[in-house]
């Protein structure tokens, strides 16, 4: 049968008072032949069990947790693998040039250092990047990989990839704090952007974001509608964007880190 842990560390616990109890009684007895002097080693005594036995819970408890959060390292690594060969497969099938969807993640997430995000806001920007174009998925090929200009009425179905994308991350506990990007990316700083036509500081960070890192990597790689921009042409391009497609002080953080975070698209 096996134990659990908290049994195992419960009957640790007990077996380890006890023994001291018991022994510590012995030697009390057998040393001490007054009352009032036994009556105060008692005291020092346990005064002594209590300190020694917080330590004891101390050290188990933090030991418990340390193996809780390998778990859970090795949980959220093994959730990243897999949404990585997802998100490998989903690029070839969108055409886009190599690791598209990694060198986004990657560079997104470099800014986003820079923008002062860190911890599980930075663990959700991250995998939202990864996924942002998830709802892609659902499109049919005849729209999603056109090597032409697509028409009004495939316009309107390639704009229903945001709120695609965002519903079926809602469905996966550990992604649904990770939507923003896939929801939000193709806002515009001036409102005339969709879903939802947010403006400004009203769309969330991680989108902001990574909006700057997408518009970058979509113009200096080809595309199967395009080929790439020259580099020149590009940084040009979002100096201009910048208070009109995105937001300015992200395109500025950007820009005035450029060579750091274009070495993470390599």
């Amino acid at each position: 049968m096996r134990i659990s842990p908290q049994f195992r560390t419960v009957l640790l616990y007990v077996l380890l008072s006890a023994l001291w109890i018991w022994s510590s009684d012995r030697v009390l007895d057998a040393l001490v032949r007054t009352r009032a002097e036994l009556s105060w080693l008692q005291s020092i005594k346990g005064w002594l069990f209590v300190a020694c036995t917080g330590a004891l819970l101390y050290w188990m408890i933090a030991r418990d947790l340390r193996r809780l959060q390998a778990a859970n390292r090795r949980l959220l690594d093994g959730h990243e693998q897999a949404l990585r060969v997802l998100v490998s497969a989903m690029d070839i099938r969108h055409r886009e040039t190599g690791d598209h969807s990694d060198r986004v993640m990657r560079m997104a997430t470099g800014l986003a250092r820079l923008a002062g995000v860190h911890g599980e806001a930075l663990r959700n920007l991250s995998f939202g990047a990864l996924l942002h174009d998830i709802g892609k998925l659902a499109l049919p090929d005849a729209v999603l990989i056109k090597p032409g200009k697509l028409d009004d009425e495939e316009l309107a179905v390639m704009r229903q990839h945001p709120q695609l994308g965002h519903e079926l991350l809602q469905r996966v506990d550990f992604l649904r704090d990770a939507g923003d990007i896939p929801y939000s990316h193709h806002e515009r700083w001036d409102g005339s952007g969709y879903p939802q036509g947010l403006r400004g500081e009203e769309i969330p960070l991680a989108a902001r974001i990574f909006s700057v890192v997408d518009v970058w990597d979509a113009l200096i790689t080809a595309r199967v509608y395009k080929p790439a921009w020259p580099e020149a042409d590009v940084l040009a391009y979002l100096r201009a964007a910048a208070g009109s497609q995105l937001d300015p002080d992200l395109v500025a953080l950007f820009l005035g880190n450029y060579d750091e975070l274009k070495a993470l698209a390599r």
